[in-house]
Parts: C-alpha cells; structure tokens; sequence
C-alpha cells in the first residue's frame, strides 16, 4: 500500500484555494498545514480548510510534512523552493517552475544533493481531453504532425485580479503566466522543442485595475505584453503561438495541429476536459471523447478541474519509486523554451535549445482513477 505524503502549503494567496478544495479528491497525500509571510492570511486560510496554520520557517522543520507546495509569487519560486528542498523535502511548485534555465539547473542539484524531488504545475495537461489527443496523435490518427498553430489572446489580468502588479513584471507576462499551459501540453504531444525565435512588444507602458479596494489604480508594465513566437520541435513539427494581454476578442482556434493525414483541433489546455476535434484528410470532421475520469465536469457546472492530480501523481510515484509526470526534467525543459522565446526577441536570434526531455507517460482511463481517492 502506497504510502500518504504529509503536505503543507508555503503561499495562501487565491490559488492556495483550490488546491486545499480539491485535495480531498486525490489519494497519496493529504495537505495538513499552510504558511505564509502573512501570518493573518495564513490562520484564515488554515480556518476554511481546517489545517494548521504554521511560520514559514515552522512549516519546513516539520516531521509531519514530507512535501511542499510552493505557491508563493513567481519571482520568490526560486528562493522557496530551494528553501524545501535544503530542509529535505519535496517541493512541488505553481507554474511557472523558475524564471531562468541556471535557476532550474540549480534546484536540480539541490534536489539530487538532499535526496528529493520536484515538480511543477501545470497538471491541466493531464485532463482527459489531452490525453485523448495524446491517444490520437500516438496512434497516428493525423499522421505526421508538421505544423500547427496555439493562440491564448485576451485584455489582460487587471480587468479581474485585485493585485495584478506581478502579472506585469519581469518575470510576468502571458509567455511565463499562461504559457505553461500551451507549451506543456505542446511537449507532451510533440516531445521537446528544438529552436524558437519570436518578436515581442507591449501596446501600452501602464495598466489600471479594474477590481477590488485598489480599482483604478495604474501599475508600470516591464514587460512583453505580446509575443509572437514560432517553435520547432525535435520531430520536425513547426508551430506558431500567439500569446497577448493586448486583444479584446479573436477568433482563431486555440490549438491546431496540421498532420499528412488530417487536423486535430485541441481545447484551452489552461482546463483539464473540452472536445478534441479529428478531421482525417478526404473525411468529416468527428469529436472524439473518452470516458475518462477527468473530463466530468465538477466545477460551476461546466469546467472538469482536476488541479493536483500532477501532485497526487508525484505523491504515489514517490511511494512506488517510479517517475513522476510533472517531473523536473520536463519543467525544466518548457522553462528554456519560455525563456528562449523572450531572449529571442531581445536578441534578434534564432535560439538553439540546451535541454530536451520525455514526453510524460499517457495518463489513461485507468492510471488516472488509480490518483483518486
């Protein structure tokens, strides 16, 4: 019988919600505390979701958390994380995983000196919907994948987020905030990314808040609200993403991916379910979709939302000794790429990629009702 992971939580901002709401779904773990700089916020989080409210420094010295999930903001991942993983725990980490390619190298030596391990979020690409497309693309349902397209466009983040100011930083922007999504479920599709270049840009030097007490209120962008990239994979395939915080509606799909023998067209891989949508070359369009347990819709009555299912993953491949999904070589990995795109602009280059990785295992039918409790 696997063994359950002792969790504790470093971060209780909005995300740290869901999180503590789903957990009770998965097995393999079960979150006991939560901590923050905060310590007000940390005692409210602590009070819904009765788990103990702890110091930061408490959290990492206690025996009864083996892994910490670092929600903290992305310019601290680095430093918290490396924080877990010098007391001897897991760290399992919100997307993005680290801002550079030295910092993710880093905690990989971190992690192998103390004799643990890491992931990092997304997860979404672990939805049945993906996985189906994986089904598809692995049997060869378009043949040979050669090109494709992936769009995430919208106004922006201050029009709903009471604190948007990080969203806009360096370290922010739509390629390291809603890229993970796109480019994890790119990798785990295609396999690793080869090359990239792009061009980037902002459409305005300030943004105003639009909810909450600091409705508004002007926040400094510092940098790309817009990027146009094109990413060449190992296999061959040439795909173009589309990325901004500067579009106030669109139509173009929101993943395509164009093979010798027909076009497969993906949902929003920031969800875990949606129609994947097959047209055989000569044929008909046909939406396929599997009875998998992550695509029931259990959320507002139309989302499936599974977020913590790449932790309960990692939590039972810890106990089995196998490898993780979410794992740091794949992290890793889609860090470069994101980093890549962004250096890319800036330098006027084509940009060769230093690291590669597995395609994580499919997640089917029956592995994924095995992460549920």
């Amino acid at each position: 019988m696997s063994k359950q992971l002792g969790v504790g939580i470093i971060g209780c901002g909005n995300i740290s919600t869901a999180y503590l709401q789903l957990a009770p779904m998965f097995k393999g773990y079960e979150i006991r505390a939560v901590a923050d700089l905060n310590m007000d916020i940390a005692k409210t989080r602590a009070a819904e979701f009765d788990v103990r409210a702890d110091t930061v420094d408490g959290l990492l010295a206690a025996d009864d958390i083996d892994l910490v999930i670092n929600l903290t903001i992305p310019a601290a991942h680095m430093d918290v994380s490396r924080a877990i993983l010098t007391a001897g725990k897991h760290v399992y980490s919100e997307k993005p995983f680290v801002l550079s390619l030295d910092e993710a190298h880093e905690l990989g030596e971190v992690a192998k000196a103390n004799g643990v391990r890491i992931g990092s979020a997304p997860d979404t690409f672990l939805g049945a919907s993906h996985q189906m497309a994986r089904k598809l693309f692995d049997e060869g349902a378009i043949g040979t994948v050669f090109s494709g397209s992936a769009v995430v466009m919208s106004s922006g983040m201050e029009d709903w987020h009471p604190n948007p100011d990080f969203f806009f930083q360096k370290g922010g922007g739509p390629i390291l905030d809603i890229g993970p999504y796109y480019i994890c479920n790119l990798v785990q599709l295609l396999g690793p990314v080869k090359q990239v270049t792009s061009f980037a840009g902002a459409a305005s030097q300030t943004r105003t808040i639009g909810n909450g007490p600091r409705e508004g209120e002007t926040v400094p962008v510092e940098t790309p609200t817009t990027i146009h990239a094109v990413l060449k994979f190992e296999s061959g395939a040439i795909i173009t993403l589309l990325s901004s915080w500067d579009v106030w509606a669109h139509e173009h799909p929101i993943m395509e991916l164009y093979g010798s023998a027909g076009t497969m067209s993906l949902p929003d891989p920031n969800f875990f379910g949606g129609d994947v949508q097959v047209t055989p070359k000569g044929a008909d369009p046909a939406k396929h979709i599997w009875d998998h347990p992550f695509g029931v819709v259990n959320f507002e009555g139309v989302h499936a939302n599974y977020r913590g299912a790449g932790l309960a993953d990692m939590a039972l491949a810890i106990s089995e000794g196998r490898e993780h999904r979410c794992n740091d070589t794949f992290a890793t990995h889609v860090v470069e790429v994101m980093t890549a795109i962004l250096e890319a602009d800036a330098l006027g280059q084509v940009l060769t990629m230093t690291t590669t990785c597995k395609r994580p295992d499919v997640l089917g039918p029956s592995e994924a009702t095995g992460l549920l409790a």
